[in-house]
C-alpha cells in the first residue's frame, strides 16, 4: 500500500500512468522487431502485437486488481477503457480531421465489436465472471484472431495501400515501433518494459483505490474513469501517430481492435488468474458502453465517415459520463 495523502497520490498516479505508456512502448517495440526476425510480416505485426500491446497496461492493471480482490477496479478498468477510447479517443481524432471509414470496417470490425461487447455484457448480467466464462470469452478472442490471421486483413484499415505501394497499418506500425532501433537488445527491451508496465500497472491501482477511499469515491467510479484513461495512453498514442501519418483508417481500426481484446482477452485472463466479482454499478456502465458502441458503428456506419460534429458529440458523452461519476450520480 501506498502512504501519503491525495496529494501524493495523484502524483503515483500521473507517474503511473507515464510509466504504463513508456513500457508499452519498449514492449511493443522489442516485440515487432523480434517477430519481424522470425519472419512474420508488417501486416501481421500490425494485427496482433500492436492491438494486443497497445492494450498490456489494461491487462496489467486488470490482473493486479484481481489479484488484489479489487473486482471493481478490474472490471471497471475495462469497461471504462473501452467507453474512453471510443468516445474520447476516436472524438478527438474526428475533431482533428473528418475520418472516411472503409466499408470493411463497418461490415467486419463493427460487427466484432458489437458482438464482443454483447458476449462480455452476457457475462456480467450477474455480476461476476466465473474461471469457466473466463476461459469462454479467451477462447473467443482467440478464434477471432485466428480469423484475422486467416483471413490476412488489418482490423479496421480496408483503406488499401499508400502511395508508395505499401499497407497503411504496415507504414504506421513501422513509425509507431521503430524511432529508435536498438538491435540486439531486443530481448532485455522486453523484459524492461515488461516489468515498467507490471511495476507502474501495481502502482496505479494501490494508488487509485487509496483516493477512493480518501475521497468517498466508488472503486467501480475510480476504474472507470482515472485508472482507465490512464492505461488508455497507448492507444492514444497510436490514434494520434495513425492521423499525423494520414493512415486515417488505423486510428480507428487500432481503437476497435483494442476494445474487442479488452473485454473478451483481458476480462478473459483475468478471471481465469482469479474469478471476478463486481458491484451493480457495472451495469450501468455496462449499458452506457452499450450504447456509445452501437452509436458509433451506427455513425460510422451512415456515410462512411466519422464527422467533427459527431466526434464533438462523443467527447461530450465522455466528459459527461466522467463529471456524473466523481459526483456519484453514476457509476
Amino acid at each position: 500500500m501506498i502512504s501519503g495523502g491525495p496529494a501524493v497520490q495523484f502524483v503515483v498516479v500521473a507517474i503511473a500512468v507515464v510509466g504504463l505508456w513508456i513500457g508499452a512502448r519498449l514492449l511493443v517495440d522489442a516485440v515487432v522487431r523480434l517477430a519481424r526476425r522470425v519472419g512474420l510480416s508488417d501486416l501481421t505485426v500490425g494485427l496482433t502485437v500492436v492491438a494486443i500491446g497497445t492494450s498490456t497496461p489494461e491487462l496489467s492493471v486488470t490482473i493486479d486488481a484481481a489479484l488484489k480482490g479489487l473486482g471493481d477496479i478490474a472490471v471497471g478498468n475495462v469497461l471504462g477503457s473501452n467507453v474512453y477510447n471510443l468516445a474520447f479517443i476516436l472524438g478527438v481524432v474526428s475533431l482533428l480531421r473528418v475520418i472516411p471509414i472503409a466499408e470493411s470496417l463497418v461490415c467486419r470490425d463493427g460487427l466484432a465489436l458489437l458482438a464482443s461487447t454483447a458476449l462480455g455484457g452476457a457475462v456480467l448480467l450477474d455480476l461476476a465472471v466465473s474461471r469457466t466464462e473466463g476461459a469462454a470469452l479467451l477462447a473467443a478472442f482467440v478464434v477471432y484472431t485466428a480469423y484475422l490471421l486467416h483471413t490476412g486483413t488489418t482490423p479496421g484499415d480496408g483503406s488499401g495501400e499508400d502511395a508508395s505501394g505499401g499497407d497503411d497499418s504496415a507504414r504506421v506500425t513501422r513509425d509507431v515501433t521503430e524511432r529508435v532501433a536498438f538491435r540486439g537488445r531486443d530481448v532485455a527491451l522486453l523484459v524492461v518494459g515488461l516489468a515498467v508496465v507490471l511495476v507502474s500497472g501495481d502502482a496505479l491501482v494501490a494508488a487509485a483505490s487509496a483516493l477512493a477511499r480518501g475521497a468517498g469515491v466508488s472503486d467501480w467510479v475510480i476504474g472507470g474513469t482515472i485508472v482507465a484513461a490512464g492505461t488508455s495512453t497507448p492507444e492514444f498514442a497510436v490514434s494520434l501517430v495513425a492521423l499525423r501519418r494520414g493512415s486515417l483508417g488505423v486510428s480507428v481500426g487500432n481503437v476497435i481492435g483494442s476494445n474487442v481484446f479488452n473485454l473478451v482477452g483481458v476480462v478473459g485472463i483475468a478471471a481465469l488468474v482469479r474469478p471476478l466479482t463486481v458491484s451493480p454499478a457495472a451495469l450501468e456502465t455496462l449499458a452506457w458502453l452499450a450504447v456509445v458502441s452501437l452509436v458509433m458503428v451506427a455513425a460510422l456506419w451512415t456515410g462512411r465517415v466519422l464527422s467533427r460534429s459527431e466526434g464533438a458529440l462523443f467527447v461530450g458523452s465522455e466528459v459527461a459520463r466522467w463529471t456524473l461519476g466523481l459526483l456519484g450520480r453514476f457509476g
